[in-house]
């Protein structure tokens, strides 16, 4: 009953999106695959791998609140798992003598149509909530404080989401009332309660858990201030005691440390033979007929677990004493005029490909800090030492946000460490495509802080 109840999510959509998804795998496989030959077989067992590669990847589990970039990573790893399943029959039944290259264009081909409908779904529900104010849900909020303001704001600034707020009960108020709350649930016909856990005793978190579970209502729970429910806990048994682990990384796990480090050599690799090996006599050219000094810069800086490394730029400053204490600042004198260019291009950051390639640095990940700038914020600034549980990079999120540079104050480098430490809980490939691409745009039109 409750799937279906007004204001919830469509219990319509799903089922849908499987019986289209699956229409489009048979029918280009009739159309391109088994040309002339018997597609019972075939369209059995793809059919049946393909649900329950679903439920194993979760393909289906895209809700209002579900960002692209989340939808984009579903799709990859449901065609990657997709490519393995049709080549798996292809080799059971090999007298069908069905080969790889077309394999693998089947399989383009059901993902770049499956790709464009799981985006045109997304994108015309959201246009369907603002424009239409259909699929919405009702909420309301237990507790006034910074975050439940936030909230607050987030709903009604984004209406595509689908989400109408009626109203925030301040628990400081003397005269509130918890059953007056849920009269007014009840009377309101609202889905969603949101529960700040730092204002309610557990009292009064039983009875809110009780009465959303007999009225058929959703409820969820705003971390406390100390902010520990709101890292991407991981949920463990010791024998029968539950254990949580405050912080999980990605990069831990062996499957993907091997798949950053295979993309950071491909792409160095490329960087360098294709970019680099013309390049560099260039710069090297103009760097030596403006100023005397080498053409590479090295400094030490802080890596992976806090050991430090060599790190490499080309020169952009006239050589001084300086410069492995004091970072560049807007209209430094000690810039040359090639150093002006490059560094606003971020030219000057290609060497350190070479870095990524002796696996002292990855392509993305947090930018290392010089050794004295290290030591100084990790003893000022909370939490800046996570950064070191992976390799640092050529450019990461941070930079991409618009914390690059210079740290003026000391919000840019708060900021940055915010952003390193959502980057470092939160890694996948598509990530790390989308900061790059970023990187590129934003060397393309310029940064206010490449200086």
């Amino acid at each position: 009953m409750s799937l279906f109840k007004q204001g919830r999510y469509s219990g319509y959509i799903r089922p849908i999106s499987y019986i289209i998804d699956l229409s489009i795998i048979n029918i280009i496989a009739l159309l391109y695959l088994l040309k002339g030959k018997d597609p019972l077989i075939f369209s059995v067992f793809i059919s049946i791998g393909w649900v329950l590669l679903s439920v194993y990847s979760n393909f289906y589990e895209v809700y209002r609140f579900t960002r692209p970039i989340s939808i984009l990573a579903l799709i990859v790893k449901q065609f990657i798992l997709f490519l393995l399943i049709v080549f798996a029959f292809s080799g059971l039944y090999h007298e069908l003598d069905i080969y790889p290259r077309p394999i693998v264009k089947y399989a383009l081909l059901c993902f770049v149509f499956i790709t464009i409908l799981k985006f045109a779904i997304y994108y015309l529900l959201q246009k369907y909530r603002t424009s239409l104010g259909g699929n919405y849900r009702r909420t309301v909020i237990f507790g006034h404080n910074k975050k439940t303001i936030a909230l607050n704001n987030f709903f009604n600034k984004n209406p595509e989401y689908g989400y109408t707020h009626k109203k925030t009960f301040d628990f400081k108020n003397n005269n509130f009332s918890l059953e007056d709350c849920f009269q007014y649930i009840l009377k309101e016909n609202i889905d969603e309660i949101y529960c700040s856990i730092s204002e309610l005793t557990n009292t009064q978190i039983a009875d809110t858990v009780d009465f959303a579970d007999n009225n058929l209502k959703i409820l969820k729970f705003i971390p406390d201030s100390k902010e520990i429910y709101s890292k991407k806990l991981q949920y463990e048994y010791y024998d029968y005691i539950p254990i949580l682990s405050l912080r999980t990384i990605p990069l831990e796990e062996s499957v993907n440390k091997f798949l950053k480090r295979g993309f950071d050599i491909l792409f160095a690799s490329f960087m360098i033979i294709f970019v680099l090996s013309w390049l560099t006599p260039l710069i090297a050219i103009l760097i030596k007929l403006e100023s005397k000094g080498p053409v590479f810069f090295k400094q030490s800086r802080n890596g992976f677990n806090y050991k430090e490394f060599d790190c490499y730029k080309f020169r952009s400053m006239m050589p001084n004493e300086d410069a492995h204490l004091y970072q560049a600042t807007r209209g430094d004198e000690r810039v040359t005029k090639v150093g002006k260019f490059i560094r606003k291009t971020s030219i000057d950051e290609l060497p350190q490909f070479f870095n990524v390639l002796f696996g002292d640095m990855s392509v993305v990940g947090p930018r290392p800090h010089m050794v004295s700038h290290t030591n100084m914020y990790a003893k000022k600034i909370d939490k800046f030492m996570v950064r070191h549980f992976v390799k640092p990079g050529i450019t990461g999120l941070a930079q991409t946000s618009g914390f690059r540079g210079e740290v003026e104050t000391d919000k840019d480098i708060i900021g940055r460490v915010r952003f390193d430490i959502f980057y470092i809980e939160n890694w996948s490939l598509l990530l790390d495509f989308k900061i790059i691409i970023q990187t590129f745009i934003n060397a393309v039109k310029g940064d206010d802080k490449a200086y």
